[in-house]
């Protein structure tokens, strides 16, 4: 087993503690950036987004199920491509994991970096009083792009460092967006509407440039652009239509998955379901706590009549520029309920260490896939060779920074109509998480020694292993996703190939995620080919447990 791969140990080091690792799955799942930002975009969806919010939560904690229990069978940095190559088989696992740990990761750069621009830079710009440069950076598309490229250099930085100081970055940023969280949810419930109309109309003319009466034509720019998401209520269908959006938020506890070979005690199974359903179930509780602050104050329909003024403009829906000419922050609205510029910035200031400290696993995360697939020889040996220093595999770094800057120029000038790929940055890992879940269902028949000699063997429901039940849940709720992407019946998600009567399709979509399917596989193929040509073969590579 010593020829099998490139050396006898990983290099990797298990430098984090299971609290680091729920700070990366509470940040993974991150309020402020992915929670606020999709909530803003569901401005159209008529389920109500508390009950949504609920429901998704409800049959995410048995993706946690699975996630826990395939780290406590086998704790290896790569995650789910370690998962599928050994239960499923190589080339499944490596076309998977490779195109939805790593190619699409390349499309999540400009969303990163639009959320910090809207979230970080325009807010305290604004503040500063450099009206100009704030609104360069949040309306132009050099400015994205720009933002993108900012995105990267702090990112890379990060990674550089590597998950020993990564962790207390995060914890830092952690604390403090806690802290900046708890002075928003104060501000707002402490004040009126009608506070908040005067300082809204104050601060965004005087800062913004906004014109006199911006708050009523916010709500009727918002009533044009078809603002209905209600807070609660609708159907139980229409809650069903909604899940498919806001899990761009909140699938991801499991985010940290592929990390777990850097983890200590990753073996227990109990301490891994802890970590990621806290995660899960804190930001579900705090962000109905934010909703519902939102909704006494900033006032429900105003605040999601702002969203549809700005993204129906945003997505090119509307050539008028929105009377807000900024996204519709939160937590700069609920700054505007003061007048103090100092606690304005300190509002904005420690709400920003929400996107710090997130932003990282944009590519760390997706690092360890690459790593694990050129640790067993199906990518160039010199992409799993690990800094001795930081323990950061620094090629494969390189392979996830080069090609998002293009992928982020793309995005940003929307060139091939890129902005409208959005939810795409979500179906592809879905089908890789498709994947991971159907190993899991059949992991304990598949490898029945590895599984009886595991700690979660003892878990089972009615005498079938829990992780098997935990994964046909799991499964049918993301079959349900894929299919409502996929084919869209009600022209809703605008990613896929709609079977309704209109017959839309997203070309470019469809062919991008193809494409980057296509590219995984002949990868695959050829290694496969050029490895047997060298008297490896990765058939064998695939039924052995990878080293640590």
């Amino acid at each position: 087993m010593s020829d099998l791969f490139i050396r006898k140990a990983t290099g990797l080091v298990r430098s984090w503690s299971v609290f680091d690792a729920f700070v990366y799955a509470f940040f993974s799942i991150n309020l402020v950036t992915l929670g606020l930002y999709s909530f803003s975009q569901m401005y159209s969806f008529q389920g109500g987004l508390i009950w949504t919010l609920l429901v998704s939560a409800f049959f995410i904690l048995f993706e946690v199920v699975i996630y826990a229990s395939l780290i406590a069978v086998m704790p290896r940095s790569g995650g789910d491509y370690v998962w599928q190559s050994r239960i499923l088989g190589g080339g499944i696992g490596f076309v998977l994991a490779i195109t939805g740990w790593w190619f699409i990761l390349w499309l999540w750069v400009p969303l990163y970096a639009d959320m910090l621009r809207h979230i970080v830079i325009t807010p305290i710009l604004g503040l500063l009083g450099a009206k100009d440069v704030a609104l360069w950076f949040g309306q132009t598309s050099l400015g994205l792009f720009t933002t993108a490229l900012i995105t990267l250099a702090i990112v890379t930085f990060y990674i550089v460092l590597g998950m020993k100081k990564y962790a207390r970055i995060q914890k830092w940023c952690f604390y403090g967006g806690i802290l900046g969280l708890v002075i928003v949810l104060g501000l707002l419930l402490s004040s009126s509407p009608e506070s908040f109309k005067a300082g809204f109309e104050s601060n965004a003319t005087a800062l913004f440039g906004a014109a006199p009466g911006v708050y009523d034509a916010t709500v009727a720019a918002g009533q044009e652009a078809g603002a209905a998401l209600p807070l609660t209520g609708g159907t139980f269908n229409l809650v069903l239509l909604t899940l498919p959006y806001i899990v761009f938020f909140n699938l991801w506890p499991n985010w940290g998955a592929t990390l777990y070979g850097e983890v200590r005690g990753a073996t227990d199974f109990k301490r891994n379901f802890a970590g990621m359903a806290s995660a899960l179930l804190v930001t579900t509780l705090l962000g109905i706590a934010v909703l519902l602050a939102i909704s006494k104050t900033i006032g429900w329909d105003f605040y999601v009549q702002a969203n549809g003024a700005w993204w129906n403009h945003a997505w090119g829906l509307s050539e008028q520029l929105p009377p807000l000419p900024i996204w519709p922050y939160p937590a700069l609205l609920a700054a505007f309920l003061t007048d103090n510029r100092l606690i304005q910035l300190l509002v904005v200031g420690l709400m920003s260490l929400w996107w710090f400290g997130w932003s990282g696993t944009v590519f760390l995360s997706s690092t360890r896939v690459v790593f694990a697939a050129a640790f067993d020889r199906l990518l160039p040996e010199k992409v799993a060779e690990v800094d001795e220093r930081t323990g950061t595999p620094v090629i494969a770094l390189l392979l996830m920074v080069v090609p998002s800057i293009v992928v982020s120029f793309l995005f940003a000038y929307n060139i091939f109509d890129f902005r409208s790929l959005t939810l795409a940055s979500t179906l592809v890992i879905a089908v890789t998480y498709f994947g991971t879940t159907i190993a899991a269902i059949v992991l304990p028949y598949r490898k029945p020694e590895l599984y009886n000699a595991s700690p979660i063997a003892k878990f089972k429901i009615l005498g079938i292993p829990l992780i098997s039940v935990a994964g046909v849940i799991f499964g049918a709720f993301l079959g349900y996703l894929l299919f409502q992407w996929l084919f869209d019946p009600n022209a809703l998600y605008g990613i896929g190939y709609s079977i309704n009567e209109n017959g839309y399709k997203n070309g470019t979509s469809l062919i991008f995620m193809g494409a980057l399917y296509a590219v995984a596989t002949a990868i695959y193929f050829g290694f496969k080919a050029y490895r047997k040509r060298s008297g490896l073969d990765l058939d064998k590579v695939h039924a052995e447990i990878p080293v640590e």
